[in-house]
């Protein structure tokens, strides 16, 4: 279950009467428990209580229904049960159907409501169904609450006007929906006088059967757009005049209102219910963004960009150093005056806005900031001089970008009335700026300036037109000179792999032959190179987050040199970490913060679980005082063993065979001669067992005589003639072979291509040549074995972590970029032998706890002593070699290897 799902289940246990038996199992089944969990808790075989009448749940609740007037001491004696400790229960709760009182026995928090008002605080226990809890959402429960209700009618509208759910219609329903929020939330905070004007027309003046709900809601709408003195000339109904004028272009354009059903006119009734007083515009744009994206509908709820995360982007770009120029300016007026024209400058653009979190959070933020100015000046009532239309954005979607804008415009109330009171911001708010400051269009091809003049006014572009002529900077305006633009956001990753013909054709637009190909890069570098280009003109910087593939691998050459150096450098980042939503169980996107701007002689600032790492410049892998970039090489450049890629089947499944056909043959006495056994990187890690056929040229004549071999081979050839790459097609012409065969005799060592970050080195295995590796694993045939030793290190590892790449967060081995550019010193005989040393020790470890696998041996929590102990020497041994030393720390190990790095190819 979402949490929305949640919601919507639990608020329905709370309109039901009260059973205080039931309630215990109606609550968990609300969280998303099964059946079968509810039975076993019934029986008792699963409930760890020792308190009568009690249900606990272990690693989750422990739940006291009682009578009336005994919740407080109900929740006493569950919170003094030795089961509550025992069974690590993380919440304690009691009703008696009149109160209900909770307390999450980790934190501390709590909850006491009216049994009736209990649904509201749903996000306090979203834990229990496995789902991350964010302080944001449990303070923000309403949110989901609202994109539940927003959801169901919306679902009901477009099922019952299927033209409406057109492709050409939709822009229309989606305007709707923005319409009906704002209206929401302006009966509920008094932007519309009278109390429930909205909703409340729509309950008297339509049918109950809904037949003319659509036609009352078009005239209420047709108000708002008609100003108040051509009221009676434009024939407004008498209870249409109550609605103020808003303009903005909200209410502007067709009027007309999908037709409602009884059960959509209950829906919106239902929704206009809610408190809307309690909307957060930080995450309500997303949330609600998903309620008209038919790709999002199905993860409800579940997509959330933490407030701290996206302050991990707007801090260091320019908000740390205005709260550090408030605190330098103390009650100096002067000072804190010129601060705020300053703020009053200052342009936010978000080129990739979505429903505009980024945009909403910087602007309460340096509200923030100027409220705490006007107090020291003593001008508390003063109206912001921050104007909305400075926090700009870009939007592919329409929905999204009427999202983003009117999420500002709530922003903005929600700021006047907490800074200035409720009466000013009443007084101002209406009717609202007809200026379009978010633009709908492809932030890869629009010209920037034309969106955000970094020192203009105006806005040169509006609505999807592309620009086919860029406009130049020289044509924009100047009436704001000397303002400052900070250019932020989560741009669209999409790896090259994944990109349609229309994204690779946006990334070679944006680059415009900056660079030789777009082909590799991921598409979030298109927002890099544009971001580059619009500061170098500019008084600004930008900071995106980012994937991390773009800071690791082949990426680096081909990206980084096209921008930095130009007078641009990197001025803070936040290595990989993982960007957290509210889906717990959704794939993990791991990212990097990378902030850049004019090259300057002030510090740059790595940050890292809360701390800072101040240096003096940071490189493109995000490493301190090194901006060397690694290269692919095709040679070896230090005295190494060169590898190869494994042999690939490319064959259908025809050339592989499972531990069970093999042991079948075996056992039939089948000609199994031609068998040698396959290895890929999980099977080498997990101890997997597989085999192939692998026939040499001389062996070709006996093998037509063995059916299941012709049977095998049939199959390799069928599928490598209906490929549709003509090499593959080439191949079916020798549907013996493996499509690349790169197997030699002698022994070999296998590296896995992808392993887990948890290890700590990286796993390789020496096989004989009886042993075919397969393509998803790179060879080394006839190693040495100091290569062993080289590869099984500490400082190897933390190379190729930085240079190679990683998979979310799981390593990525390349033989062209961490093995054959991995810097060496020069090896004397005694240095060999003392890695050959180290290394049988470590081989000898392992095989002293055979037939454990890789994966059990290389568990950091169950490593065998002897074999941690094997490493940490071999680590010692080859790091003296280094620096005659064991290095200090990861920091270290990489400014030698670049250093060295550095040297050895420039003498190349």
């Amino acid at each position: 279950m979402n949490a929305v799902e949640i919601e919507e289940a639990v608020s329905e246990l709370a309109l039901q009467p009260f059973e205080a038996q039931e309630f215990p199992f109606s609550f968990l089944e609300a969280f998303g428990n099964k059946t079968t969990t509810i039975k076993k808790l019934r029986k008792g075989t699963s409930n760890k209580t020792d308190v009568q009448g009690a249900i606990l749940q272990r690693n989750n609740i422990h739940i006291l229904t009682t009578v009336d007037g005994k919740v407080i001491e109900s929740l006493n004696s569950l919170r003094t049960s030795p089961s509550t400790k025992k069974n690590k229960a993380e919440f304690i709760l009691a009703t008696d159907g009149i109160d209900f009182q909770a307390e999450n026995m980790f934190t501390g928090e709590t909850v006491a409501c009216e049994y009736k008002d209990f649904h509201n605080y749903f996000g306090f226990f979203l834990s229990l169904a496995n789902i991350t809890t964010v302080p944001q959402i449990v303070e923000s429960s309403f949110d989901i609450k609202a994109t539940g209700r927003l959801n169901k009618l919306y679902v009901e509208l477009l099922e019952h006007n299927p033209d409406w759910a057109t492709i050409e219609r939709r822009p229309d329903m989606n305007h709707f929906l923005a319409r009906l929020i704002f209206c929401f939330f302006a009966e509920d905070t008094d932007i519309f006088k009278d109390e429930n004007l909205f909703t409340g027309t729509i309950q008297k003046m339509s049918n109950p059967d809904a037949s003319n709900t659509h036609e009352v809601m078009s005239e209420i709408f047709r108000a708002m757009d008609t100003k108040l003195k051509i009221r009676e000339k434009e024939n407004i109904k008498v209870w249409g005049k109550k609605f103020p004028y808003v303009n903005g272009e909200l209410f502007s354009g067709s009027t007309e209102v999908p037709k409602f059903t009884k059960i959509a006119r209950s829906y919106l009734l239902h929704v206009g219910s809610l408190d809307w007083k309690q909307i957060n515009p930080d995450i309500f744009g997303s949330m609600i963004q998903a309620v008209a994206d038919e790709d999002e509908r199905g993860s409800l709820g579940m997509h959330y960009t933490s407030v701290p995360n996206i302050l991990k982007v707007l801090n260091p770009l320019f908000l740390d150093d205005l709260r550090e120029q408030l605190e330098k300016a103390e009650d100096n007026s002067r000072k804190l005056l010129n601060l705020r024209n300053r703020m009053a400058r200052i342009r936010v653009f978000d080129p990739a806005c979505g429903s505009g979190n980024f945009l909403v959070i910087a602007y309460k933020e340096m509200r923030k900031i100027e409220n705490e100015i006007n107090i020291k000046r003593g001008e508390t009532n003063k109206a912001s001089e921050i104007p909305l239309t400075n926090f700009r954005g870009i939007e592919l979607k329409d929905f999204s970008a009427e999202v983003a804008r009117l999420a500002l415009i709530i922003a903005e109330y929600q700021c006047d009335v907490l800074y200035r009171g409720q009466r000013l911001a009443l007084a101002e708010f209406l009717p609202l700026d007809a200026q379009n400051w978010i633009t709908k269009g492809n932030a890869l091809k629009i010209d920037w300036f034309s969106v955000c003049p970094p020192t203009g006014t105006g806005v040169k572009l509006q609505g999807d037109d592309l620009f086919s002529t860029p406009l130049e900077q020289a044509q924009i305006d100047f009436d704001n000179e000397g303002g400052e633009t900070y250019i932020c956001g989560n741009p669209p990753y999409i790896g090259s792999q994944d990109q349609s013909k229309q994204q690779k054709a946006d990334l070679q637009s944006a680059f415009n032959g900056v660079i030789k190909s777009t082909k590799s890069i991921d598409y979030v570098s298109g927002w890099f190179i544009k971001a580059s280009s619009y500061i170098r003109n500019t008084k600004s910087s930008y900071s995106f987050v980012t994937t991390n593939s773009i800071c690791q691998g082949r990426q680096v050459a081909v990206l980084w040199p096209s921008f930095l150096g130009q007078n641009l450098e990197i001025q803070f980042a936040e290595p990989s970490f993982l960007w957290s939503n509210l889906a717990s169980k959704k794939a993990q996107v791991i990212v990097s913060i990378i902030g850049v701007g004019p090259k300057s002689k002030n510090s740059k600032k790595l940050f890292s679980n809360n701390h800072i790492l101040k240096t003096n410049f940071i490189g493109p892998y995000l490493v301190p005082n090194f901006d060397t970039i690694v290269s692919p090489s095709r040679k070896v450049l230090s005295n190494l063993t060169s590898m190869t890629n494994g042999s690939m089947p490319n064959d259908g499944g025809g050339l592989i065979l499972n531990i069970d056909e093999y042991r079948k043959l075996t056992e039939l006495k089948k000609n199994n001669k031609y068998c040698k056994r396959f290895l890929g990187s999980s099977d080498s890690i997990q101890g997997g067992m597989r085999y192939c056929i692998w026939i040499n040229q001389n062996d070709l004549e006996e093998v037509k005589d063995i059916s299941w071999i012709l049977e095998r081979i049939k199959t390799v050839r069928t599928h490598r003639e209906n490929s549709k790459r003509p090499e593959t097609q080439a191949l079916a012409n020798y549907p013996y072979y493996f499509g690349e065969r790169r197997h030699q005799d002698g022994v070999a060592l296998l590296v896995p291509r992808h392993s887990s970050e948890k290890r700590p080195y990286l796993p390789s295995i020496i096989v004989d040549e009886n042993t075919v590796i397969g393509d998803s694993a790179i060879a080394m045939y006839n190693p040495e074995m100091k290569d062993f030793a080289i590869l099984s290190s500490k400082i190897h590892l933390v190379w190729s972590a930085t240079v190679c790449g990683k998979i979310k967060d799981d390593y990525r081995y390349s033989n062209t970029l961490g093995w054959n550019t991995f810097p060496l010193p020069t090896l004397t005989q005694k240095n060999k032998e003392d890695l050959t040393a180290s290394a049988e020790e470590i081989l000898i470890s392992r095989e002293r706890h055979f037939p454990a696998t890789i994966a059990d041996l290389y568990d950091p929590e169950k490593m065998p002593e002897d074999l941690r102990l094997a490493h940490e020497r071999n680590d010692e041994v080859l790091e003296r070699i280094y620096i005659g030393r064991k290095f200090k720390n990861d920091t270290e190990r990489l400014e030698k290897l670049f250093e060295l790095y550095t040297k050895m190819t420039s003498n190349k």
